[in-house]
């Protein structure tokens, strides 16, 4: 936090753009830190309206409050890893095919043409959850999201290892 506040004191004296330098700290709070702290991207978008609307030089207040909020933050990048990762994958394969079942069956077309046969409301299971296959079958092994155990995600991993019965590994 302190190299963090010394490098916002220059950005300061300099007096960068505001807008410039909240939506940094807004994609430094998605990308960097993520649901290790879910509140942080609130911070960040907080920060930005209000520098936007304070400006200079009462905006280097708010910024010293989010950039310490932010340095001190736990992080993890595993939802910005999990997209790149996404992303290889539909370059690699192209727009596959959404499972017949997430596809809508509101009309009589689409009944009839398949759409949301064997579809289960989460909501009915035990746990607010059944198991079920989302992803097109080609890629259906396909594991993009790996939650860290640091803040908030160790509940996220925790609560998706419950769903699951899977044993918690943190």
């Amino acid at each position: 936090p302190d190299a963090a506040i010394y490098y916002l004191a220059r950005l300061a004296r300099a007096q960068e753009d505001v807008a410039f330098l909240s939506r940094r700290l807004m994609i430094l709070a998605s990308e960097d830190i993520s649901n290790a702290d879910p509140r942080a991207l609130q911070v960040a978008v907080a920060c930005h309206e209000a520098v936007t609307e304070v400006g200079w030089p009462e905006a280097a207040i708010v910024f010293s409050q989010t950039v310490a909020y932010l340095a001190c933050a736990p992080k993890s990048n595993a939802s910005y890893m999990a997209l790149h990762a996404a992303f290889e994958v539909v370059d690699r394969t192209g727009s596959l095919p959404i499972p017949l079942a997430l596809r809508s069956s509101k009309t009589a077309l689409s009944k009839s043409m398949g759409y949301g046969k064997g579809y289960q409301y989460s909501h009915d299971g035990e746990k607010g959850f059944i198991e079920q296959e989302f992803l097109p079958k080609e890629i259906a092994d396909a594991k993009f999201l790996e939650l860290s155990s640091r803040g908030f995600e160790k509940n996220m991993r925790q609560y998706q290892d419950w769903i699951r019965n899977r044993p918690s590994e943190t």
